[in-house]
């Protein structure tokens, strides 16, 4: 499939989509705490992206090749878990780590955005984790420009988690993304400098790194969808949707209640400005 290439028209779309995405998550955010279930969240989420956002959850009867349909609204992964965990009876409870991974569809865009939530009193290690992690993606996002390359985006974040004693899950990738969920180009989040596709003005992508807090090897539950790590070592993700401009990026899953970036980048950003 080629790359897509959106045009201003398409962006604007996108923006929309974003931020619907993203305000899923601001919305959530206050019901993640001890005792809640995922299947809560699920239908708490669903709820609001059918009856309020009038949008259509992306994930739900979702089913690529080789996968029978992904049967609830976002994706739940709790502490060892990757990414892809189904909602159900689970309970949370405080020290755990949990990835919500919100996709919606407005007027036929999607907007994909993921974010963890410390439940109750968090451990040092796994507010590290999650802390690293995210400093991972802004460093990806933060090399996106015209002409830059998509190894240049994996090695920022590779070479980050690695030096910060974490691995970075191979099997899974960031993802171009407009009409359909899933478009090229892939995006690795490990690679070499100068390596790969060039990027261009128009292109819209996610950067969504897995990181582990052991070994990057991971396996794949008897549900067929659930990925976890295979040490049982704590992992965390985040991810955004990001547009390349002619200048830089335009992060496209914005909301009023998302975390800031983190200081290295916004130091950055002022200095060069």
């Amino acid at each position: 499939m080629p790359i897509s290439i959106k045009t201003a028209d398409d962006i604007e779309a996108m923006r929309v989509a974003g931020r619907l995405g993203a305000e899923v998550l601001d919305f959530i955010a206050p019901y993640v705490k001890p005792g809640v279930t995922t299947g809560e969240l699920d239908r708490l989420c669903h709820d609001y992206m059918v009856n309020v956002q009038q949008t259509v959850p992306a994930p739900l009867n979702y089913a690529p090749s080789g996968y029978k349909p992904f049967p609830k609204s976002i994706c739940t992964s709790v502490n060892h878990q990757v990414c892809h965990g189904i909602p159900g009876d689970r309970v949370l409870r405080s020290g755990d780590i949990v990835n919500l991974d919100i996709t919606v569809i407005k007027d036929g865009w999607h907007g994909d955005t993921s974010r963890m939530f410390l439940v109750g009193e968090a451990s040092i290690q796994a507010r590290r984790l999650c802390e690293i992690t995210y400093e991972c993606m802004w460093r990806g996002i933060a090399t996106v420009a015209p002409g830059a390359s998509l190894g240049d985006i994996g090695w920022a974040i590779q070479s980050y988690a690695e030096a910060s004693g974490y691995s970075v899950v191979r099997e899974f990738c960031g993802h171009g993304i407009g009409r359909r969920f899933h478009e090229e180009p892939q995006v690795v989040h490990y690679g070499r400098p100068g390596t790969g596709l060039r990027l261009q003005p128009g292109m819209i992508f996610t950067i969504e790194p897995m990181i582990n807090a052991g070994k990057a090897a991971i396996r794949e539950m008897a549900d067929g969808w659930t990925i976890v790590t295979k040490d049982h070592s704590l992992s965390a993700q985040w991810e955004h949707t990001v547009l390349v401009t002619a200048n830089g990026y335009e992060v496209l899953t914005c909301s009023a209640g998302m975390p800031a970036p983190p200081r290295s980048i916004t130091e950055k950003a002022t200095a060069s400005a």
